[in-house]
């Protein structure tokens, strides 16, 4: 047998926010930064369709361990649908599927936008990455299969109707994991009897991450540059960017804990910390520096017990 090779690249460690552009994919968008940054290991949270830009965490080295909290975390998107014109991807990527006049009123418009707003079902597109049998469902739609796909429970937080004009409508949306914004906006259209789509789509906050914060690929690729005309070392500029590990964790309560307690954790071991909530996951950190070790969960016996550490 062939010996296996090292990992290509440096180990880096932290979260990236990746104002992604419209154009391209999230995992195009994801192997950009990876060779920006040269990081042997990358991951993105939560997929943006190829039309979408905005918001893509991206979790380098370590912080791939913890990147499926922020899946879990609740987004924040501004939408804008043509209506009139229905599509078989519910976006301008689709082939037009039918075209009917716009009658609603703006009252009927209100009362349409209040019946999806709190906690609703809601059946995923044809052509979202959803898996089927072990597929994604997108594979089957490019073929021309429709597979059952069951209502699931999602929650609209708040959901604003920013502007209203002619044939185009801009919402604001916040809401729950699993949320398909052009889903929401197909049934929209179904609703209003003229069919709508999505034409522009934002991803404007993930968890409780800045919008202010976020890079293009662009802005990364200039500061990489500038480094290199510099002699200066790519790390020195692009490492202080990254947002530490626990912020995809954040919202978990914490334990912190000494140094000579951590060390059993650190071998596997639940400790007893006072203070510590009954139950649930909780963010492990270490001393007065408070130092991030990990996700760990209570057991039965009320004991902190390790569930994702962190391998500095």
């Amino acid at each position: 047998m062939g010996r296996r090779g090292k990992a290509k690249g440096r180990n880096v460690n932290g979260v990236l926010l990746l104002d992604k552009p419209t154009g391209i994919s999230s995992n195009d968008a994801l192997q950009k930064v990876k060779r920006i940054y040269y990081a042997a290991k990358a991951g993105h949270t939560g997929a943006l369709d190829p039309l979408a830009t905005g918001m893509l965490p991206i979790c380098l080295g370590e912080a791939t361990k913890f990147s499926q909290y922020l899946l879990d975390s609740d987004k924040r998107y501004v939408v804008t649908a043509k209506l009139g014109v229905r599509t078989t991807t519910s976006d301008s990527d689709g082939e037009v599927v039918s075209e009917k006049p716009i009658t609603f009123t703006h009252a009927q418009l209100i009362d349409a936008l209040d019946t999806f707003r709190g906690d609703i079902m809601q059946i995923p597109s044809m052509y979202s990455a959803l898996k089927y049998q072990g597929q994604p469902l997108y594979k089957y739609a490019r073929e021309g299969i429709e597979v059952p796909r069951e209502a699931r429970p999602i929650t609209v937080y708040d959901l604003k109707l920013l502007r209203f004009e002619g044939d185009e409508l801009e919402l604001e949306v916040h809401s729950s994991k699993g949320t398909y914004i052009r889903t929401i906006v197909d049934d929209l259209g179904e609703l209003l009897g003229c069919g709508a789509h999505v034409i522009q789509l934002r991803r404007t906050q993930v968890s409780k991450y800045p919008y202010e914060r976020m890079l293009t690929l662009e802005q990364l690729e200039c500061i990489l540059e500038q480094a290199r005309d510099s002699d200066t070392l790519p790390s020195d500029v692009l490492d202080p960017l990254l947002l530490p590990l626990d912020t995809a964790v954040e919202d978990l309560p914490e334990v912190n804990m000494p140094e000579v307690v951590a060390e059993y954790v650190k071998h596997g071991q639940p400790v007893q910390v006072s203070g510590a909530p009954t139950s649930g996951l909780v963010r492990m950190t270490v001393g007065s520096e408070r130092l991030f070790i990990g996700v760990g969960e209570i057991n039965d016996d009320g004991l902190v017990g390790p569930k994702r550490m962190v391998n500095y």
